[in-house]
């Protein structure tokens, strides 16, 4: 291959994949972009016409604050329940010797389960056995979505525990406790804070599920969509771009934090 080659190939590549972020990105940015726009009907403001009348306007719509806290608290749970059994998943699963395959398969499952599937599934068996849709039904729906995305980055985070030095470690006398807690935690330690970020944005987002099986309080992807639909204010819009803000920042604290980690184990 000549230089002219690679370099071709090179540009090839890299317009491709800007083209593919920009599809990517493209529509919650211009969804950003409208909610500063102070006007009702829904358009690309000016530079001159910026406006946060909107967002001010966020703390009088007491529907969708009481949605966003209901959706946080939600994620939350989610997030911390979705990392500790992920992470119990993910240890079971570097102790298997056989059926390895099949433990991974079911753990990553219900990833491949279309979501109105599986919330009308669990909406069906909650009905069956009496239990009333609430916060924990949306809780359960939820889990079953995010932890099979936080396993997988837990699992990826093992590699770096190398067995060598749990043996080193097995041979001075730490038990398999003191093992998990002195040298395996630390170095899976981002794949944790990996993994709560990505559940809590999941859950935190997450619509087809919380239809089925919320409550009388509503998550806020339930009340935005139904606002949406019953052509509700622009103020909708600053709630959509105040979310994706704050996923945003979620995202970038969890790179700056994997980027201070390595710099400080060089």
């Amino acid at each position: 291959m000549t230089v002219h080659e690679g370099l071709g190939n090179r540009i090839v590549l890299w317009v491709i994949a800007v083209l593919g972020l920009l599809v990517i990105y493209a529509p919650p940015l211009y969804l950003l972009a409208i909610s500063f726009n102070p006007a009702l009907q829904p358009g690309l403001p000016s530079l001159s016409a910026l406006s946060l009348d909107w967002y001010m306007a966020l703390p009088r719509e007491k529907a969708l604050i009481g949605a966003l806290q209901q959706s946080f608290l939600i994620a939350f749970v989610t997030a911390v329940l979705a990392t500790f059994l992920s992470l119990l998943a993910a240890l079971g699963y570097v102790e298997l010797r056989l059926g390895r395959t099949t433990w991974i398969l079911a753990v990553l499952l219900p990833m491949f389960v279309p979501g109105v599937v599986q919330g009308l599934a669990l909406s069906a068996v909650f009905t069956r056995i009496g239990v009333k849709a609430s916060m924990m039904t949306v809780i359960s729906g939820h889990l079953l979505w995010a932890m099979p995305f936080a396993f997988i980055v837990i699992l990826t985070s093992f590699a770096a525990v190398r067995q060598n030095v749990l043996l080193a470690a097995a041979d001075l006398g730490a038990g398999r406790w003191r093992q998990f807690v002195d040298i395996t935690l630390p170095l899976i330690r981002p794949g944790l804070v990996s993994a709560f970020i990505f559940s809590f944005l999941l859950s935190l987002n997450e619509f087809t599920r919380a239809f089925y099986l919320a409550g009388r309080q509503n998550t806020l992807p339930v009340v935005l969509f139904s606002k949406m639909n019953s052509g509700a204010s622009p103020v909708i819009y600053a709630m959509s771009g105040a979310i994706f803000i704050i996923s945003v920042l979620m995202v970038a604290a969890l790179a700056m934090y994997n980027l201070v980690r390595e710099k400080r184990m060089n």
